[in-house]
């Protein structure tokens, strides 16, 4: 028994040391760093300033991610009265199937749709739905995100939260 202890050891150092010297991390290794490179390389192409991570917002969007999980609903939260509005995108996909950048990339893909100009007449085929989490992303005047994840009995859930807040009806995204 002693020597299966000392072989366990063994196997958790060896582990991670691969993990260390490959580069090698989980699924959801380093969440906040990678959801925020991933908001931070679109922009970057579309010429808008970096976001900076926000741990309030991401306390904000972890809570709201936790109660769709726990309800099984997918919807934005409400306002509260007196606080500040946060701009907000909500992901729901296979429990284990996506990692952080596929999650940000389905928001990215509505890329396709969008057409510069004043929000909400930016979307090719003329449904807002179809550019709003894009134009969220990369609203100019957005300064700051936080996202959370949470797993529900069927899907998983992330949220993230954004200050200030996009889509500003007569507003130009970019």
């Amino acid at each position: 028994m002693r020597q299966f202890g000392k072989l366990l050891a063994k196997s958790a150092l060896l582990g991670a040391v691969l993990t260390l010297s490959t580069g090698v991390q989980t699924r959801l290794g380093d969440f906040d760093q990678r959801v925020l490179a991933v908001h931070n390389e679109e922009r970057a192409q579309m010429g808008v300033s970096p976001l900076a991570w926000d741990p309030d917002l991401a306390d904000n969007a972890q809570e709201w991610a936790e109660h769709l999980a726990r309800t099984g609903r997918f919807e934005h939260s409400p306002n509260r009265p007196g606080e500040p509005l946060e701009g907000e995108n909500i992901w729901g996909g296979t429990v284990g199937a996506y990692a952080p950048e596929s999650m940000v990339g389905l928001w990215i893909a509505e890329k396709q749709a969008f057409v510069k100009g004043v929000f909400p007449a930016n979307s090719r085929t003329g449904r807002v739905q179809d550019v709003s989490h894009y134009t969220q992303l990369v609203w100019q005047q957005t300064r700051k995100v936080g996202c959370g994840m949470a797993r529900g009995e069927r899907e998983e859930i992330m949220v993230c939260r954004y200050s200030s807040p996009g889509n500003v009806l007569g507003r130009r995204p970019l």
